[in-house]
């Protein structure tokens, strides 16, 4: 299986020439492996070894996420020009894991994976390997998934405002399946994909979201009826309804409202002599360990929902992105500079602490996502400290965290309280796979984070 393995051959540059070349990774565990405090002392080693005999592998695929950070982090050596960079891990077994949840609890409703949300090739292969569709909106993304090997109707353009040369692109890939919400949009496909099987994105009420999409994007219901009747005197093959709830939705409930306009609009398609065959009932699903709503709440609404309104002969598609990839990163920081602001007196220092990745780069999600991000120790004087509670008998302080480059506005927040950290000390900030890298920049000459991949659950793709 070429197609399946060839994206997993590449990602070699990401564990070996990227993060370390082969002499200096093999160097470095044999070095982690010596400084393990006592209890750890002979897992490590056996991690160590297992990882040195993988490092001339395509694929590191079978490791803990805390056995990768760990021997990334502890000691590291300082003639290694990369060894204090930053660096994300991801575990390909955590999608796998979602997906098999998004199974169980939403079993009718087959998954576009929203290539926008993160577009890493070894996320796509993945995906594609498990069998997801994948939701584009623009002729990169549809290539992206095409490279993938994924079938042109495991495809749906779901952008309802398309370049025209995109338009044309898609026609020639074979992808038929797109949104639109309005006249125009109607028109103009008719005039360069006449074959498009369209799908109308009506707008629902996204108040109870973060990023509120309809404020760009969606038809009224006072506008289904007149649309329909454009497509119908245009002879366009509308094959169903689409809707978006917003993402980040907070609401449950959301979905269910919105599944009950899709009905309407149904019948309304009735009343134009369409027969529509496709509820997309678009993203808005939270990430694994989210805050506020979860996705098993949204299932126990939806999936009642699509069956009360909709028979077994309507096909259910759904568009998640962060659901399958929050989780699934882990990204490692090192403190590069820090600043004991003058407490006048007062007993509780403050720190200002500088890290080699910021809001150009993989916290750009504080703005474009409304992303809240958490601090926690990784590694303090060259102990391994992932997911071990840093309060209790150890003083903590006031602190703010800031990204590496010279704009001020390059902070990661201000209000954070850790033990006191020196210059190269690691942090690590979970559930950072969503909106994250996919818009990184390298502002001001700083490179974006590189991955190291692992795959921690049999199944999730095949070598």
């Amino acid at each position: 299986m070429k197609e399946v393995i060839a994206p997993f051959i590449r990602s070699t540059t990401d564990i070996l020439g990227q993060s370390h070349n082969k002499d200096t990774l093999a160097k470095k565990l044999s070095t982690s492996s010596n400084v393990a405090t006592k209890g750890s002392l002979a897992a490590t080693t056996v991690a160590a070894e297992s990882l040195k005999k993988k490092a001339t592998s395509p694929y590191i695929h079978d490791l803990s996420v805390k056995t990768i950070l760990e021997s990334r982090v502890i000691d590291y050596d300082p003639e290694d020009d990369t060894a204090e960079d930053a660096f994300f891990v991801g575990d390909m077994g955590e999608i796998k894991r979602q997906h098999d949840q998004w199974n169980r609890l939403l079993p009718r409703v087959e998954p576009f994976y929203a290539v926008k949300c993160n577009p890493n090739e070894t996320i796509l292969n993945t995906l594609a390997n498990l069998g997801t569709g994948f939701d584009c909106a623009s002729k990169g993304e549809i290539q992206m998934a095409l490279d993938q090997g994924v079938d042109p109707s495991k495809i749906i353009y779901a952008n309802p405002c398309k370049q025209v040369s995109h338009i044309r692109f898609a026609l020639n890939a074979g992808v038929r399946m797109m949104t639109f919400d309005n006249a125009d949009e109607l028109r103009k496909i008719k005039l360069i994909h006449p074959t498009a099987q369209m799908v109308l994105r009506i707008l629902t009420d996204d108040s109870r979201s973060i990023c509120k999409l309809g404020t760009k994007f969606g038809a009224s219901q006072a506008a289904v009826p007149h649309l329909l009747k454009t497509a119908r005197e245009l002879d366009m093959d509308v094959i169903g309804i689409s809707f978006h709830v917003g993402s980040g939705c907070f609401d449950a409930q959301a979905f269910g409202d919105a599944v009950a306009l899709a009905r309407r609009a149904f019948d309304e398609g009735k009343n134009h002599g369409y027969e529509f065959s496709l509820l997309d009932v678009g993203g808005g699903f939270p990430g694994n360990n989210a805050e506020g709503v979860n996705f098993h709440q949204i299932a126990a609404i939806l999936g009642p929902a699509i069956d009360r309104y909709f028979g077994p002969e309507i096909r259910v598609i759904a568009e998640p992105g962060r659901y399958y990839v929050s989780s699934a990163f882990t990204l490692a920081v090192n403190v590069i500079a820090r600043r004991e602001i003058d407490a006048s007196g007062d007993d509780h220092p403050y720190f200002m602490y500088y890290v080699n990745d910021g809001m150009y780069a993989s916290f750009n999600c504080l703005t474009f996502d409304h992303a809240i991000v958490t601090p926690r120790v990784l590694a303090r004087a060259n102990q391994f400290l992932y997911n071990q509670p840093t309060t209790g008998s150890e003083s903590e302080f006031p602190c703010s965290i800031w990204g590496p480059t010279c704009d001020s506005i390059d902070c990661i927040g201000k209000k954070f309280s850790l033990p006191e950290l020196q210059v190269g000390d690691w942090l690590n900030f979970d559930n950072m796979g969503a909106y994250t890298m996919c818009a990184a920049s390298e502002f001001n000459g700083f490179k974006k984070s590189k991955i190291i991949f692992t795959n921690t659950e049999e199944g999730a793709v095949t070598i």
